[in-house]
């Protein structure tokens, strides 16, 4: 059960992360911006973070069941959320930045997902970790 559910988190973020890059050339070409922002990084960061790293926690819960962990479950849960305010932050600023706009405290939010991200990272490492022993 949980492996498909790790193989359809990882579609989502797929399928989340191509539309990211659509949106982007589509939102800058028809507001005919050129200019510099974070809004370019959504479409890596999505399929980095979300497609490819899920697609690799669904191989090591094949091959390593660390999904068999009790924590795993909020594991799971914390990093999506972590994942999911930052590419929340990123394209809110993203958007405000092709708009000629911008907020001082959305860097700082998605640096809250980034931080959440990566302490969920060190967490997935632990887990497996203790699956090798």
């Amino acid at each position: 059960m949980i492996l498909k559910k790790l193989y359809y988190t990882s579609f989502f973020y797929a399928v989340l992360g191509l539309l990211a890059g659509v949106a982007y050339r589509e939102i800058t070409k028809a507001n005919d911006f050129s200019g510099n922002t974070v809004f370019v990084a959504l479409h890596t960061h999505i399929l980095m973070l979300g497609f490819f790293f899920f697609i690799i926690t669904l191989i090591l819960a094949k091959l390593f069941h660390v999904h068999e962990a009790k924590s795993f479950g909020a594991w799971y849960i914390l990093y999506n959320i972590g994942l999911l305010i930052s590419i929340g932050a990123m394209a809110t600023r993203g958007m405000l930045q092709i708009k000629g706009g911008d907020i001082s405290f959305l860097p700082h939010i998605a640096g809250l997902g980034h931080a959440i991200v990566g302490a969920s990272i060190i967490w997935l490492l632990i887990l497996l970790g203790k699956r090798l022993k």
